[in-house]
């Protein structure tokens, strides 16, 4: 399944994009696309450990299963003061 990620904050930055697209297979998690981001977007890949992870309006763990046509955003820490 295709799964479109959106970045914001300096994930955005670092890939040049809004949002990209990552193919997992059916029943993946937010785990697999993890590893598929750093597998597959190297500039992520300092960020990756430190994102949460939205799946529509709600946050959710690295173990919860993607359903197909579904928007995930990738959220990194917010910085500054």
């Amino acid at each position: 399944m295709k799964v479109r990620v959106r970045l914001f904050a300096v994930a955005r930055e670092l890939v040049g994009a809004e949002s990209l697209e990552v193919e997992l297979a059916d029943g993946a998690s937010i785990s697999e696309l993890r590893a598929a981001l750093t597998r597959h977007t190297p500039s992520l890949a300092q960020v990756l450990p430190h994102v949460l992870f939205a799946v529509g309006n709600d946050y959710v763990l690295d173990n919860a299963v993607i359903l197909p046509d579904r928007e995930v955003a990738c959220i990194p820490p917010v910085s500054g003061g």
